[in-house]
């Protein structure tokens, strides 16, 4: 038996799909345990490729039960949208289950967060504008409607009414928006529960009960490290934990059922959005590893910030997570680069800093300390063996483990399911 978390080690966007895809095909049942539809996951199977947002990763291997936990918000218009994409493509979602305890996420969520962006002006985070962050407010708030309250018609009825009333006030009193009408949403979403309500269960039973008849479970997060709301780069974070204790709470178990965490880092760093970023590139550089690595937002579309790989991201993440070992993805994109960069630690007014600051007014002023790699030109998308990769690919892994001091156990080298390097089976680690 053994139990996996997969996080993102950075900003998030670190190839996690990929990643939780390969590890899927040894695994018995997935389970996305936090975020929303505003994290994407890209998996590239036979040359086609598919873009996930709620729906866990594991459902594109037949037989495969998927858990949505009670810690994802869902828009269920988007959730019935990707499994009708899945059908048409002949992907079979019938082993998929909801939590019962999940949060739903409404039109009024959507413009609340739209509304609140715009009255930041300058001061923006840079969400999405899916509703995410309203959502969890009203979980916190204890207003929020959970799945099992939205296909109960009665209660679901209820509390519709005494949430709008609250929102439409606040929507045309405070934003001078419009608000919204009742009926219309109560009409959408009683047929948005009829199509669901079958696949709504009480999934800490099942989880539970996989883990303890010995089956393999892959516990897979949205986002990164970096984006957590308690350790993140706040308040340019997400609204909920990406990180690895999330996912016992997200997925209804107990912390001494998890065997160990797998941090997945790109070879190189990307952000989205605003907020300070240490080792961001302004210059050709990145434009050639955004271009070349195909730097754009699988939700969104916009182009994501790049820049080298940070050593004190990755002793951060290793420290906030417990991470056992390293998946990095993306080693490919490097390919070619005469020069490259590892970050090892920060100037902060002339002191070096190992650790990463709270304080995003330090943050903000720190400058990178470099060390510097010679690069190769050798095309390593063909190579599924440490020994494959050339001899400054070999090195410039060898320090990322030593800067991040967590182990490398996965490599990918290409978008394809297969191009991956294992250095360590995970489920035998």
């Amino acid at each position: 038996m053994s139990t996996v978390v997969i996080i993102g080690a950075q900003w998030g966007d670190e190839g996690k799909g990929k990643v939780t895809d390969f590890l899927a095909a040894k695994a018995d049942m997935v389970v996305r345990y936090q975020g929303g539809n505003n994290a994407g996951h890209t998996v590239v199977v036979e040359g086609r490729e598919y873009k996930l947002h709620l729906i866990p990763s594991g459902i594109l291997y037949p037989g495969k039960t998927c858990i949505i936990g009670s810690g994802v918000v869902i828009d269920p218009e988007v959730l019935i949208a990707e499994l009708d994409a899945l059908g048409k493509r002949g992907i079979s979602t019938s082993n998929l289950k909801i939590s019962q305890r999940a949060h739903v996420i409404f039109p009024y969520h959507r413009r609340l967060d739209q509304v609140e962006e715009d009255r930041k002006g300058d001061q923006k985070i840079g969400t999405t504008g899916r509703g995410i962050g309203p959502a969890y407010m009203d979980k916190s708030a204890r207003v929020g409607i959970r799945m099992i309250d939205l296909i109960d018609e009665e209660e679901f009825k209820a509390l519709l009414e005494m949430n709008l009333e609250v929102k439409n006030h606040l929507l045309t009193a405070v934003y001078g928006s419009e608000k919204f009408d009742f009926t219309e949403i109560y009409g959408a979403y009683r047929k948005y529960a009829e199509t669901l309500s079958g696949l709504v269960e009480d999934v800490s039973v099942i989880v539970n009960e996989a883990i303890n008849s010995g089956k393999n479970v892959l516990f897979e997060g949205a986002q990164g490290t970096l984006l957590d709301l308690d350790h993140g780069t706040y308040p340019f974070v997400t609204s909920s934990h990406p990180s690895a204790g999330a996912a016992c709470l997200g997925a209804g178990i107990g912390p001494t059922k998890i065997d160990r965490v797998i941090g997945v880092a790109k070879a190189y760093t990307t952000r989205v959005g605003e907020g300070p970023f240490p080792t961001e590139l302004l210059d050709e550089t990145g434009e050639h590893i955004r271009a070349k690595g195909g730097e754009f937002g699988t939700t969104t579309g916009r182009p994501r910030r790049c820049g080298w790989f940070d050593g004190v991201i990755g002793r951060y993440s290793a420290r906030i997570n417990g991470l056992d070992h390293l998946a990095i993805t993306k080693l490919d994109v490097l390919t070619g680069l005469e020069k490259l960069k590892i970050c090892t630690g920060y100037i902060y007014r002339g002191d070096v800093l190992n650790e990463f600051p709270a304080s995003l007014k330090v943050l903000n002023e720190c400058e990178p300390v470099y060390e510097e790699f010679p690069g190769w030109q050798e095309d390593i998308t063909g190579a599924r063996k440490i020994s494959d990769l050339p001899a400054n690919a070999r090195k410039y892994m060898e320090r990322v483990e030593q800067v991040s001091g967590v182990p490398v156990a996965v490599i990918g080298v290409g978008s394809q399911r297969d191009q991956v390097i294992v250095v360590t089976d995970l489920y035998q680690a």
